[in-house]
């Protein structure tokens, strides 16, 4: 990992902490999606907190790259750069931050780094969803892709209670988590710790519904966390084209990818020489016919 850095003078309030005796103290160390709990000794600096992340999440992390330690701030409720010369004195809250992309990494997918989410495909939400019957067909074929490549797959289900299960016509069998929820956005603390247990994810293929809605917030949520977001543009939709159109273009602006099924799976074998490609291939071919759907996007 080339040097991580720190930027700016103290904050204004000291953004630090006030004294509080020797020992050890309690700091919480996030990366990416995750957050770990552990502790320093009092008054350990910068190089002992980079010390800590390499501990914690040495096999995350990309030695090639610049990184920037940045600590929460009660004063202004967000995350500001690691104050120079700060000291850890009380417990606190640290993150360590990519400063660039690798370009040469940018949308690429292989299998081992890919995680697949599944959101919301519920049955209540048949009638409403325009074109849901197509991103069934669709989501269905991506699954059945992800357990030829061995890819995980994370499912979330909005308050099934009211809305009801999966639809029948999407086999989760070998999902790593089906999850009820009621927040919007997918990342969720059990996701969060599903996604621990995966190492080297770099990469989230999105796809279910609404768009402007579940999806948006998953996508923003996971971007903010620095992995790279795939939204599957014909296995997701919402009960409004308008909103699921402008949903796409201002998630792309963001610099999410925003891409189709086809791409997805024969990205992820790359080769014809690929031993699952000839499966692939006859999975992409035994699908539905391409509907009106991605010309709305």
């Amino acid at each position: 990992m080339a040097a991580a850095e720190t930027a700016g003078a103290a904050a204004p309030g000291g953004g630090g902490c006030s004294p509080a005796g020797g020992g050890s103290v309690p700091v919480l160390f996030c990366f990416s999606v995750f957050a770990r709990p552990s502790s320093v000794p009092h008054g350990a600096g910068y190089e002992l907190l980079i010390q800590k992340f390499l501990s914690l999440y040495g096999d995350q992390i990309d030695m090639h790259r610049k990184f920037v330690v940045q600590l929460f701030a009660e004063e202004w409720s967000q995350y500001i750069d690691l104050p120079k010369g700060f000291l850890v004195s009380e417990r606190c809250k640290v993150r360590l931050v990519p400063l660039q992309i690798q370009m040469t990494t940018l949308g690429n997918l292989t299998p081992s780094s890919t995680v697949f989410f599944c959101c919301d495909m519920q049955e209540r939400f048949r009638p409403a969803i325009k074109y849901f019957g197509d991103i069934i067909s669709v989501g269905q074929r991506l699954l059945q892709g992800a357990r030829l490549l061995g890819i995980p797959v994370i499912v979330t289900e909005q308050y099934p209670k009211g809305l009801g299960s999966t639809v029948q016509e999407i086999d989760l069998t070998g999902a790593k988590l089906v999850l009820p929820k009621t927040k919007f956005s997918m990342v969720l603390p059990e996701v969060e710790a599903a996604l621990a247990e995966i190492p080297g994810v770099r990469s989230i293929v999105l796809f279910g519904v609404e768009t402007h809605v579940c999806i948006q917030q998953t996508a923003l949520e996971l971007i903010g966390r620095g992995l790279e977001v795939h939204i599957v543009a014909d296995a997701t939709s919402s009960r409004s084209m308008m909103d699921r159109m402008f949903a796409l273009e201002r998630l792309s602006r963001t610099g999410i990818i925003v891409t189709t099924s086809e791409a997805i799976l024969l990205q992820l074998v790359a080769d014809k020489e690929h031993p699952k490609f000839k499966e692939i291939q006859n999975l992409i071919k035994a699908s539905a016919p391409e509907s009106g759907l991605l010309s709305k996007v």
